[in-house]
């Protein structure tokens, strides 16, 4: 099993732009109304508008805010390139990057321009 999580967004192309740049991925679908992003051939994470294919499940979108209690949590070998691009694009940092200790790692905490938690973290025993 491989989880494949959806985000509902406001703005399909913008976040998958960002995304793209942040976790240095790529897109696998592209469009308007819906993205897949794509790393090393795995798809990580899905982009879906809001209003798209009348969908009832995603949620309101005048109900926020987003993902309350959701992270999107991406693990990853690149986590200085993965810094140095997050900072390039002004992203919103929460936290970090800094060393974990409780969990032998490093991470960063970043909002997403539709409010949803994005940790990058490297492997455990990274420290």
């Amino acid at each position: 099993m491989q989880p494949q999580p959806l985000i509902a967004v406001r703005d399909v192309q913008a976040n998958s732009w960002r995304y793209q740049a942040v976790l240095g991925c790529e897109s696998g679908h592209g469009g308007a109304e819906y993205e897949q992003l794509m790393f090393k051939e795995k798809l990580i994470v899905q982009l879906h508008h809001w209003d798209a294919h009348k969908h009832p499940h995603p949620g309101k979108q005048d109900s926020k805010p987003f993902g309350n209690g959701v992270l999107l949590w991406f693990q990853t070998s690149e986590f200085d390139a993965a810094v140095d691009r997050s900072k390039a694009l002004k992203a919103e940092f929460l936290e970090g990057p800094q060393a974990n200790k409780n969990a032998n790692h490093r991470e960063m905490w970043l909002r997403d321009p539709d409010g949803y938690v994005v940790v990058i973290a490297c492997a455990h025993g990274d420290l």
